[in-house]
């Protein structure tokens, strides 16, 4: 990093730009700016990345200039980074967008960097958006990345917001506040707070009306937020005596205010809570945070209960931009200039006009909230454009003036005659569906409040806002009741019910994840309910919300939906009953964000892997991204995304009962005592007692469990499978052990154990191999990058926690310790958590093997015994220990490399590739075995 501080001394921006930061060549030309007695200052585009560019400025004007020479760089630049520079002085100026004061404002952050100085934090923002060697970012990541290195003061304020969030609650909830008061208190407060910031009355007026008409002590605050309360739903023609201090609030309906609450006595907390948080400028929060807000204020097991994982404003993006808005932003940039572009952009409005966005999982509706944030941007471009021909249609109109002729009567906005200026994207067309009262009322709210913001937008770009108080237009956001507790259960609810789904729906979100052993009884009828008779036991339950999406959308050709799920959807037994479905029903992948790690913007955030689907019935190529380990991130287009999310062939790996390739071997579970402990022998102690037993002794063997393979422990087993009653009866150790179980047994609830009880001397399933066989544990940590297999004879006795398959030679041994195997079982295993779970009917009877020649098994087996023969040159050395990515021994490594050159010679692997790759070339391989019939 030190030869980008030399770059930004010698001030050779461009270099540091594309050689070192790897951007993209500038593609505006220089700009003169005169200012107002300040002389001409000249800007140069050094540097650009789709839209962002990077602007220099040879000289160190003023902050004030330096803000009206961004300024006249904004007309044509947007996005943008402008550096100024003196001989040893520079400022890197980002623009932060906030909204103040009835306009949107631009507040310039400065960084600032002397000559000679060291500068870690400037080193450290350039580290971070500096692109990876073969990285293709979209334009949304990469303002993501530069927002995160330079916006810094909004990042502070927004997790600011949350505290602020989190001691109103508390304060609520201290005096006894029941939740679903706390829940509309806390909207109303924010909805209020929103008003004093935006203008939709005297500034500041509700924080006044907290100072100057409630007691210090909070005794009266109830009372008077009560009474406030019930003001803002009370229309004016229907007031009688107005208070003084109510004087300046408007009516708002809408129902935010409707419902009558009675707030207990809070006392002086709640009115410090609220003062405090009145005191920031909640104009500069998107109301896209208050998602994460409410998750910080709820405990981690409320969290679970409900499925909550608030999404990152990045990862809605990840989902929303190639499901529609890329498109509808590529034909506005299409339009720009066509000879017909009048027309093509009325068309267009009018289509943004009759989308339907429906989150069937909302939350606090971060969703719902930035689709109709970006949708109303872009219809308030397609308006300044418009003005822009119109402004070129009249010699005589001054192009900044509002020429734009006065409409007709227009219901959707309900106010009879409107300006063609009022939005056609309306919060009408929104919906949500949500389980929990309070994420749902926080989702209505701050639809509220982002139509204000988007209409101070207008207002600032246009000259013109329609006025929104009383209320008009509302999204509907679905959720409980009092009387109807589970209206809100999205999979139980008829999403027709909303409205009738045609070519312009949009159905996406992030609904909540339960796996098998997670999900509650009642979440389980629910996917039954969802999935009808195709429901199969193994799906998570966020694929109930796949379900209820084809089914409602089923009378559609154009429709679209989006998830941003848990990885396990595309991962082992599940795919198959999920994507299945899908693809009979005619729908394909449009989009795909393979496996990434999960950001959110909330404390305590889910730590989990994500994927983002998209589906259509037909459209263009399929855009595939894959978030490689080193943090780059590979973008394409592709002929076609499968289910396993591999640009390769729309193959669905069923369960086998054997292996697809006959010549090799079926594996099995291990061996299950079900004995009560007493068949066990679990210590060196116990081990003692039992070896000065004669005839106790003879039956005792190694137990091999999963810590036994991988960590190296002890553990033996009394294995009486030859034992004679004789012994048995003549052993008073081995009678006692074998009474024991037998009672045991007979003590069981089930009856297959109980109908064991008459042989309590064996093990309930004995599937002890008869030669040397190969031990595979049932779970990989995801942390190695081999299996910790071991092969073993067969007096040592596997258990069920484990797979056995006989392997005189050591081929299996061989195959299964490869790379190119792991790349298979993390493709299609299943997972527990986040570790790999092996499988004899998904993982390995599918393995696509193919006919191998005794020559080529002979190579294969040779660099497997390297790989024993390594791991015997580190004795006393566990699996777990060998096997360590940050300590495995050279010796290993090298007879791994080895094993894995001849192991991709065989499959015909001629470039190692990336992961993606290598995972393509299995499923063809697979595909050409399933379509052939070869074995």
């Amino acid at each position: 990093m030190t030869d980008l501080l030399s770059l930004i001394e010698r001030h050779d921006y461009q270099s540091l730009f594309l050689e070192h930061l790897r951007w993209s060549r500038p593609d505006q030309a220089p700009i003169s700016i005169q200012l107002d007695g300040n002389g001409t200052y000249r800007v140069t585009n050094v540097s650009s990345y789709k839209g962002l560019r990077v602007w220099v400025c040879p000289q160190l004007p003023n902050s004030s200039d330096q803000a009206a020479i961004d300024r006249a760089i904004a007309k044509a630049s947007t996005d943008r980074l402008v550096i100024f520079h003196g001989d040893s002085k520079q400022v890197w100026r980002w623009p932060v967008r906030t909204i103040k004061a009835g306009s949107v404002n631009t507040r310039l952050t400065a960084h600032t960097h002397v000559t000679g100085k060291e500068n870690p934090k400037l080193l450290s923002r350039l580290e971070a958006i500096t692109l990876g060697v073969t990285e293709d970012l979209n334009a949304t990541d990469l303002m993501e990345r530069v927002k995160g290195a330079f916006d810094v003061e909004t990042e502070r304020e927004t997790k600011q917001a949350s505290k602020l969030m989190v001691a109103m609650f508390e304060a609520l909830k201290s005096a006894g506040t029941p939740e679903h008061a706390i829940s509309v208190t806390l909207a109303r407060t924010l909805f209020l707070m929103f008003g004093d910031d935006t203008d939709m009355w005297a500034k500041d007026l509700f924080q006044n009306f907290i100072i100057n008409h409630t007691r210090p002590d909070g005794s009266d605050l109830a009372n008077r937020l009560n009474e406030l309360f019930t003001y803002l739903d009370t229309r004016p023609e229907d007031r009688i005596e107005v208070p003084a201090y109510l004087v300046g609030f408007k009516y708002v309906n809408g129902g935010l205010f409707r419902e009558q609450i009675t707030l207990p006595p809070v006392g002086p907390e709640l009115r410090t809570a609220i003062l405090n948080a009145s005191s920031t400028n909640w104009a500069d929060i998107s109301p896209a945070i208050f998602g994460s807000m409410f998750q910080s204020v709820r405990d981690a097991k409320t969290r679970r209960e409900f499925g909550e994982h608030y999404t990152s404003e990045k990862d809605i993006l990840k989902t929303l931009n190639p499901l529609f808005l890329d498109e509808l932003r590529e034909e506005f940039a299409e339009a720009i200039d066509h000879r017909e572009e009048t027309a093509i952009l009325t068309a267009l409005r009018e289509r943004l006009a009759r989308i339907r966005f429906l989150d069937p999982a909302c939350g606090c509706g971060n969703f719902i909230i930035i689709a109709y944030r970006e949708l109303r941007l872009l219809e308030i471009a397609i308006l300044e454009r418009l003005k822009l021909k119109e402004a070129q249609r009249s010699a005589k109109l001054d192009a900044d003036q509002l020429e734009i002729a006065v409409g007709v009567a227009d219901g959707r906005q309900g106010r009879g005659k409107t300006s063609f200026l009022d939005p056609k994207v309306v919060l009408d067309n929104f919906f949500g569906i949500e389980i929990d009262e309070w994420p749902a009322k926080i989702a209505e709210t701050a639809m509220f409040l982002m139509d204000r913001q988007c209409d101070i937008q207008l207002m600032e770009r246009l000259g013109y806002a329609p006025e929104r108080l009383p209320i008009q237009r509302q999204a509907t956001i679905v959720t409980a009741t009092e009387n109807d507790p589970g209206r809100g259960n999205s999979l139980r609810f008829d999403w027709a019910d909303l409205f009738t789904p045609d070519d312009d729906t949009i159905v996406a979100g992030n609904p909540p994840y339960a796996g098998q052993s997670l999900r509650t009884d009642a979440q389980t009828v629910d996917l039954q309910i969802a999935w009808g008779d195709s429901y199969d036991g193994y799906l998570d339950y966020v694929t109930g919300w796949h379900a209820k999406a084809i089914s409602f959308l089923a009378s559609t050709k154009l429709a679209r939906f989006a998830y941003v799920t848990t990885n396990s959807i595309a991962q082992g037994q599940p795919v198959p009953a999920l994507f299945g479905p899908i693809f009979r029903e005619g729908w394909r992948i449009r989009f795909a964000h393979r496996s990434f790690p999960w950001e959110s913007e909330a404390s305590g955030k889910a730590a989990v892997h994500c994927v983002i689907v998209g589906f259509d019935r037909g459209g263009p190529k399929p855009q595939l991204w894959d978030y490689g380990a080193n943090g780059n991130i590979q973008h394409s287009e592709v002929p076609l995304i499968n289910a396993y999310l591999v640009d390769a062939p729309n193959v669905l790996v069923l369960k086998r009962s054997l292996p697809i390739t006959k010549s090799l071997p079926a594996v099995s579970k291990g061996s299950q005592p079900t004995d009560g402990g007493n068949l066990i022998v679990g210590s060196s102690s116990e081990y003692a007692q039992i070896a000065v037993d004669d005839i106790a002794a003879k039956y005792l063997r190694y137990f091999v469990g999963a810590d036994e393979l991988i960590k190296g422990t002890k553990r033996w087993c009394l294995w009486l499978v030859d034992a004679t009653a004789s012994d048995i009866e003549t052993s008073s150790l081995l009678h006692d052990r074998v009474e024991k179980v037998r009672q045991m047994r007979l003590d069981s609830r089930k009856a297959s154990t109980r109908a064991q009880a008459s042989t309590p001397h064996l093990f309930t399933e004995n599937r002890q191999p008869t030669i040397s066989y190969l031990c595979i544990p049932s779970h990989f940590t995801e942390n190695r990058d081999y299996a910790t297999v071991q092969r073993f004879k067969a007096d040592v006795i596997a258990s069920n926690a484990n797979f056995t398959a006989a392997d005189s030679d050591g081929f299996l041994f061989a195959l299964i310790s490869s790379s190119l195997f792991m790349t298979w079982q993390r493709l299609v295993g299943g997972r527990i958590k986040s570790d790999y779970r092996f499988s004899n009917t998904i993982v390995w009877n599918n393995f696509p093997l193919g006919y191998a020649t005794n020559e080529e098994r002979d190579v294969i087996i040779e660099a497997g015994k390297g790989i024993l023969a390594a791991r015997a040159s580190n004795p006393g050395s566990s699996l777990e220990k060998l096997y360590d990515p940050a300590a495995m021994p050279r010796d290993l490594i090298a007879a791994h490399d080895t094993l894995d050159k001849a192991i991709e010679a065989f499959f015909g692997v001629r470039d190692r590739g990336s992961e993606l790759d290598r995972q393509r070339l299995l499923l063809e391989r697979y595909d050409a075995l399933t379509r052939m019939g070869r074995k």
